[in-house]
């Protein structure tokens, strides 16, 4: 990603009206601010979308063309993740739907992160095709997963790669003293 082009980054949110409330605004101005003071600010574009249903996801994958999502929401134990219906209730979405959209802008995306519960699988699935994909294996906690975020963009922020950024976010949760820290995995796509 060390390029002369800005890093576009897509902020997918999705917090289903019949799930628990998560802080998916914090986590969407943490992001913003912590680019913001990074002193490499001009190297990234963030872009947002809210209340995400299924259908929009390559909608905005489309429009914004970048090479960082960032989806944060709620997952559940069954490797599904859940966006919104046209009502705003939970519609999960399958790590073999997710997997295939994927698979087709491989070209353009290399870093996926599922901040969402129980996330592990759908990364599995994804870093089939994409370069990094981190994911949550297990349930994770508002101020958790918004403190990985902290430290992941923070670090993006300072020029360090996509491996260290992740383990960045992983000392932020730990340096908060959250013991969340080994809740977030990566993976790698294994070349072949």
């Amino acid at each position: 990603m060390n390029s002369d082009h800005p890093i576009k980054i897509l902020f997918l949110a999705s917090d289903p009206s019949d799930e628990s409330r998560l802080r998916l605004g914090q986590e969407l101005r943490e992001i913003r601010e912590r680019l913001q003071l990074s002193k490499n600010r001009d190297r990234f574009v963030l872009e947002s979308r809210e209340s995400v249903r299924p259908g929009d996801i390559t909608q905005a994958i489309f429009d914004v063309e970048p090479q960082i999502v960032h989806f944060s929401g709620h997952g559940k134990s069954t490797g599904e993740i859940y966006f919104e219906n046209l009502l705003g209730k939970a519609q999960p979405v399958t790590l073999d739907a997710l997997a295939a959209l994927f698979k087709e802008v491989a070209d353009q995306i290399n870093c996926v992160i599922l901040n969402a519960c129980y996330s592990e699988a759908q990364a599995k699935a994804i870093a089939e095709h994409i370069e990094f994909v981190i994911g949550m294996n297990q349930a994770i906690e508002d101020n958790a997963a918004i403190a990985f975020t902290v430290g992941f963009y923070k670090a993006l922020g300072a020029n360090r790669s996509i491996d260290k950024a992740y383990k960045f976010g992983c000392v932020e949760i730990n340096i908060q003293g959250i013991s969340e820290h080994l809740t977030p995995v990566l993976y790698e796509k294994k070349n072949s």
